[in-house]
């Protein structure tokens, strides 16, 4: 018999119940059964001797769960606590279901990315719809409507089958999940590379609008308050989904498909309404969506945020299927619940409010001062542990040693790539506008319902997503942004670019970029190459977000992308708020009328360096390689705030930001994405060379701190005064002409000459032509 200490410290017996000998689904053997639950030797011993004794089979399912890396953080926690998570439009910083941030009026945003990478591997459908799923129940956690989605999706390059199937499958599952709530799917970004061929990245960004008075966290306040689920059954889906995204896939991973859990769109729409509605009746002390570790983490988390204890009969929670075991209840990742810290007077109000909507409800415990998570099956105690245990996991500093590739890359000499000649520009350009990671975008978001809820300002495939706050003239602007090839050749540099360009997308609507949230994708962490990789992400990541004062509210770290060793491209995805006053003066991109001027706002740095990660280095000569050059910070920041002053004064027809293929690419995007009549452009480059220049990387170079803008003649005055008000760099290049796309690189010599029918169809058919 294990003993438990009562309130009084007197030893309490524990009864074993028939979880205690009960063999782990697929396991052999059951002598070691806390390592098939993915624990550590190490991490079980300290189990033992902080518990003072050994945990039962349902304790140590709950211990697995929430110390996996997928819950605890254990080898991110560290540097995640070094990140900048304050400012004055803060209202919720990490440690909660979502960031909150102010933006006036006595409203506020609660905004979120997360991952579901591993379950896409495997089940592409079901993983990234029950991703949409879990995202939108943490932002209805904070007491939020639920406005927008966006997906940043990462696959190997479409000439594989299984790249194909990843991604059919994935899109499939954002569209069939996503069109059925009613919420937008308004932006993000899709990128194609080889290390993503194995390991596909989902990660989704939900957002939701709500009045400061109607905040709601996750604590699990008051003992003596009813706790109570609401939603779907429970069933045995989804059982250890987290310890399952903890470590790397190998040869079995299709066999992992009964971890994936299977969702339901239409539970999850009746869930949102009646939430809510409970919300609004102040019944509702405290909320937690069941994600990862179902009832496990929810109650743990809940009772660990406010310092309480909660005590649950498991025998009452609503199931689906017969026999369910203790182990199974609480480790079951069924879809579509969410955990409720209830006044006890109003918890008749509730459960009718669930019963209109259609939905199972039932109180399933209490809360309490013990400090414990105790679970009851009919009466019996079956575990006891304490929360504070259960929630703060060991936590890890591994090594990290700069891999022997970035040391190989700093050899790497751009100049021994040839400068292609003058005839073959043309060509190179509409190459470029046909890789699928330049290429319209539209054969996935035209799946996707982007205008439902009719708030929707600018939806998918132009630029930031822009989404009106009803009731106001403000508007919320979102982007995703990341790429992982600039990252992997410098992990540090290309965290910064990941940052500077997620607040420069939102800068060129003229809105003031706020927070961010990050999806932190990346291999095994017990790896020192990867590690190091990590730690240069997390501290450029850090770095940048300080000086363009867009403080971190949350997200997620995602390890273990890898398949049999191989990892994919370390992928800090950044998900950037930024917040229009007034929608009337926002700017979009495509030049709008012809005879407009068109400027250079910044730097383009023209030379070889400027090539290293891409996209033309990659697709045109096949090379990733080099060292890219970090971003210059303080350009940048004073790059946003002339971009939002130009807005607000009107001083703006259009403006496109570099990335992806440079400045030759944002010209041409900016032609292909025009009004009628002001399709093409007359451009000469000769006042933005610097001395010294390669032309294919004044035309192609990545890492430009950038813009491309148009604007009425009789704005230019103003527009450069603007400028050199702060200090940023201003050049114009040439005008916005009818039909053909012009490029000068001096007196005369033409060096790109192509008509807008030709750029438009080789960049609406890049996807499609590589799926054939």
């Amino acid at each position: 018999m294990l003993e438990d200490k009562d309130s009084s410290g007197k030893p309490e017996p524990l009864n074993v119940s028939r979880e205690a000998t009960k063999t782990f689904p697929g396991v052999k053997t059951a002598k070691t059964p806390w390592r098939e639950m993915g624990l550590k030797d190490q991490e079980y011993e300290l189990i033992v001797e902080k518990l003072g004794r050994e945990p039962n089979y349902t304790e140590l399912g709950m211990f697995a769960v929430l110390w996996s890396e997928h819950c605890a953080y254990k080898h991110s926690k560290a540097l995640l606590k070094t990140l900048p998570t304050s400012g004055p439009r803060v209202l919720v910083g990490p440690g909660e279901n979502a960031g909150v941030v102010d933006i006036g009026d006595g409203l506020a945003v609660a905004f979120k990315i997360e991952s579901h990478n591993h379950p896409c591997a495997v089940e592409p459908y079901q993983g990234a719809a029950t991703g949409i799923g879990g995202i939108v129940r943490d932002i209805l956690a904070m007491g939020a409507r639920p406005v927008c989605l966006l997906d940043s999706l990462r696959f190997g390059p479409l000439s594989h089958p299984r790249s194909r199937f990843l991604f059919s499958g994935v899109v499939s599952g954002i569209s069939g999940y996503g069109n059925c709530l009613g919420i937008p799917t308004v932006g993000g970004e899709v990128f194609f590379a080889e290390p993503y061929k194995n390991n596909p990245l989902c990660n989704v960004l939900c957002a939701g609008i709500l009045r400061h008075e109607d905040l709601h966290k996750g604590q699990a306040s008051g003992p003596g308050n009813i706790v109570m689920i609401v939603g779907h059954s429970t069933g045995r889906d989804g059982i250890h989904g987290c310890t399952f995204a903890s470590e790397e896939l190998g040869e079995d991973a299709e066999s992992r498909r009964p971890n994936v859990q299977v969702g339901d769109p239409f539970m999850e729409k009746l869930l949102i309404e009646a939430c809510l509605e409970m919300m609004a009746t102040g019944a509702v002390v405290g909320v937690q969506d069941m994600g990862a570790a179902g009832i496990t983490s929810s109650c743990a988390e809940t009772a660990a945020r406010a310092g309480t204890g909660l005590s649950i009969e498991i025998n009452k929670v609503p199931m689906r299927e017969k026999g369910m075991t203790p182990y199974e209840v609480m480790l079951s990742e069924s879809q579509e619940r969410m955990l409720l810290i209830v006044k006890p007077e109003k918890v008749e109000t509730v459960e009718s409010i669930a019963r209109k909507w259609g939905l199972n409800v039932a109180p399933i415990g209490v809360v309490t001062g013990s400090g414990l998570l105790e679970v009851f099956d009919n009466g019996e105690k079956v575990a006891s542990v304490p929360v504070k245990l259960l929630t703060e996991g060991p936590v890890y500093d591994p090594p990290a040693e700069e891999p022997a590739y970035i040391r190989e890359n700093a050899h790497f000499s751009p100049e021994s790539i040839p400068v292609p000649e003058t005839s073959w520009f043309n060509e190179i350009l509409l190459e470029l506008l046909a890789s699928p990671n330049i290429a319209s975008k539209e054969p996935v978001y035209r799946q996707y319902d982007y205008m439902v809820r009719t708030d929707t300002v600018e939806g998918p495939g132009r630029g930031a997503a822009v989404i009106r706050v009803k009731g106001t003239r403000k508007a919320l602007v979102f982007s995703t942004d990341c790429n992982g090839r600039i990252v992997y050749l410098d992990p540090r540099a290309g965290a910064m670019w990941a940052v500077a360009e997620a607040a420069r997308n939102v800068a060129v609507t003229g809105a003031q970029p706020l927070a961010i949230t990050n999806c932190l994708n990346f291999g095994n962490p017990e790896k020192p190459d990867i590690f190091w990789q990590f730690k240069e992400a997390v501290e450029g990541m850090g770095e940048a977000c300080r000086v363009l004062e867009t403080p971190v509210t949350g997200g997620n770290v995602s390890f273990y992308n890898e398949t049999e060793g191989e990892p994919v491209y370390p992928t800090p995805v950044i998900g950037m708020l930024g917040l229009i006053e007034d929608v009337e003066k926002r700017v979009t991109p495509g030049f709008k009328l012809k005879g407009d001027k068109i400027a250079l706002l910044g730097r383009v740095w023209g030379d070889g360096r400027s090539l290293c990660g891409s996209e033309y280095l990659e697709r045109i000569h096949g090379v990733v390689a080099g060292s890219p050059r970090q971003p210059d910070l303080g350009l940048e920041k004073a790059l946003i705030k002339t971009l939002v002053e130009a807005a607000g004064e009107r001083l703006l027809r259009s403006a496109q930001d570099l990335s992806e293929g440079g400045l030759g690419v944002a010209l041409a995007e900016s032609c292909i994405l025009a009004c009628p009549g002001a399709r093409g452009a007359k451009v000469n480059l000769q006042g933005v060379c610097p001395a010294g220049y390669r032309l294919d990387a004044v035309l192609f170079g990545e890492c430009n701190s950038a813009v491309v803008v148009s604007f009425s003649p009789d704005k230019e005055e103003a527009l450069r005064d603007v400028c050199a008000k702060n200090g940023v760099p201003f050049s114009v290049i040439g005008e916005v002409d009818g039909d053909v796309f012009t490029v000068e690189a001096g007196a005369g010599t033409t060096v790109i000459k192509v008509t807008s029918a030709d750029m438009t169809g080789a960049w609406a058919n890049g996807i499609s032509r590589s799926l054939i």
